[in-house]
């Protein structure tokens, strides 16, 4: 599928928005002309975003272990100590089966500052060949009752071992998830997950010596309000940031195992972009794979290793930033920001952002396309306040570079609620993005890291 026809996963979080609209609650056909909103005066909440993250060996030795152990060192995680015993799994993608050792870590539970309507989980670890990991989420809701155990995601660095991949058909009649989304079904009724724990389990092979190591984990939960339009932030400080510039057009036809080739590469174009940019490389020997008439084989690669086989894509958001952290001194984070604000502060410090946004052609000046769901990286703002961004969706490596409007940008970022090209209500993202930033951030990097809660 095109980029304009690809459909985009969280229209089936648009259920609230559905229920309010055959309630009679759609926007009247000026308002409708002009994105705007009647919801869209109702004040704003202060806060709409909760991020926790492990990170610290006091983090490790938290929780509850079961076979795992916490490292010290410049780089605590939790790894396998003695493990629990071993399972068989069966590869739903391969149809191989395997016996695994296994062991666990549990998060104290979290009380989400923000009770939220949804929940992403993200990690940065390291999986040697013979090892991977699973990602678990179990949620306490605000009339005091448990969702069940939910799947946020089976991952390895690799192949080779087992295809990464998330898991559809999870819910329990009031929750679901969604690809890499915890959602509450219907938000309308006032319920909302109030706090949660993630569960890791490692796995390698039995009797083998190898580990996998999970350095960071992370949980943003977020209630961000219906709403078509965003106010308007005030432009600050201009700086442009020297990001390499891909495009992932050149890869049409390109490994279509990989979610039809380079035309739907969006999200790992734009992941190997910022990668690069902080100082990641790929040697030969990883690229050896790749047909050498190719240019850039490290977009060719991305799509590969941020590939979901089961939502069949590249644009999974905890695995192209697992991905990224796979890269020596590199560490990543999914989060929602709430304004531009947010993003020149970042861009400022020297840290670009993936952004995630869907628009028609006619609501982006310059795009010339329209989108159920797009990423780009932002790289910075000109001194009228417009957005800089490495579009990947750009026929050249040379065109990729792109300054758009800012109102127009800020809105179709940041908003939850959307009407597509069928003139029907559809979601929007609500200002998600990826930060991949430096292990050892620099002082100003770590002052806003920490002010938004990533630190």
């Amino acid at each position: 599928m095109s980029r304009a026809e690809q459909p985009s996963r969280r229209t089936v979080l648009a259920a609230a928005v559905a229920v309010a609209v055959a309630g009679g609650a759609a926007p009247a056909a000026a308002d409708a002309a002009t994105g705007a909103d009647p919801e869209d005066t109702d004040p704003v909440p202060a806060r709409q975003v909760d991020h926790r993250s492990w990170t610290t060996h006091r983090d490790w030795s938290g929780g509850t272990a079961r076979g795992t152990r916490a490292v010290a060192g410049e780089r605590p995680g939790v790894v396998i100590g003695t493990p629990l015993g071993t399972t068989e799994y069966t590869d739903p993608h391969t149809g191989t089966k395997a016996a695994w050792a296994y062991a666990t870590w549990t998060s104290p539970v979290h009380r989400l500052a923000v009770p939220a309507t949804e929940v992403i989980a993200s990690w940065n670890a390291d999986t040697p060949q013979g090892t991977w990991i699973q990602i678990e989420l179990k949620g306490t809701y605000s009339d005091g009752t448990d969702t069940p155990w939910y799947v946020m995601g089976r991952w390895a660095a690799g192949d080779q071992d087992i295809k990464r991949t998330s898991v559809d058909d999870q819910g329990d009649g009031r929750s679901s998830v969604w690809t890499d989304t915890f959602a509450i079904d219907d938000a309308t009724t006032g319920l909302r997950l109030a706090s949660c724990r993630l569960r890791l389990t490692l796995y390698r092979r039995p009797g083998a010596r190898t580990t996998p190591t999970v350095r960071r984990l992370d949980v943003m939960g977020s209630d961000v309000p219906d709403r078509f339009t965003v106010p308007a932030s005030t432009p600050g400080l201009a700086r442009e940031l020297a990001v390499p510039r891909y495009s992932q057009e050149i890869h049409k036809g390109q490994y279509p195992e990989y979610d039809n080739g380079g035309e739907a590469w969006c999200s790992p174009t734009s992941s190997q972009m910022v990668i690069e940019y902080l100082g990641g490389r790929l040697t030969e020997e990883q690229l050896a794979w790749v047909d050498p008439s190719y240019a850039d084989p490290q977009v060719c690669h991305a799509a590969r290793y941020t590939y979901d086989h089961q939502y069949s894509g590249c644009g999974n958001w905890p695995f192209n930033a697992a991905y990224a952290a796979t890269f020596e001194g590199i560490r990543s984070v999914v989060t929602r920001l709430g304004s531009l604000t947010d993003l020149e502060r970042l861009v400022a410090v020297g840290i670009p952002a993936i952004t995630s946004q869907s628009f028609l052609a006619e609501e982006l000046t310059g795009a010339g396309y329209g989108t159920a769901g797009h990423l780009m990286a932002v790289i910075g703002f000109t001194a009228d306040g417009d957005v800089i961004a490495n579009d990947p969706a750009s026929d050249s490596d040379e065109e990729v570079r792109r300054v758009y409007k800012r109102r127009e940008w800020e809105n179709i970022w940041l908003r939850t609620k959307r009407y597509n090209a069928a003139g029907k209500v559809a979601s929007g993202t609500g200002g998600v993005c990826y930060l991949y930033f430096p292990a050892g951030p620099a002082p100003g990097q770590r002052r806003v890291l920490t002010s938004l809660g990533l630190l």
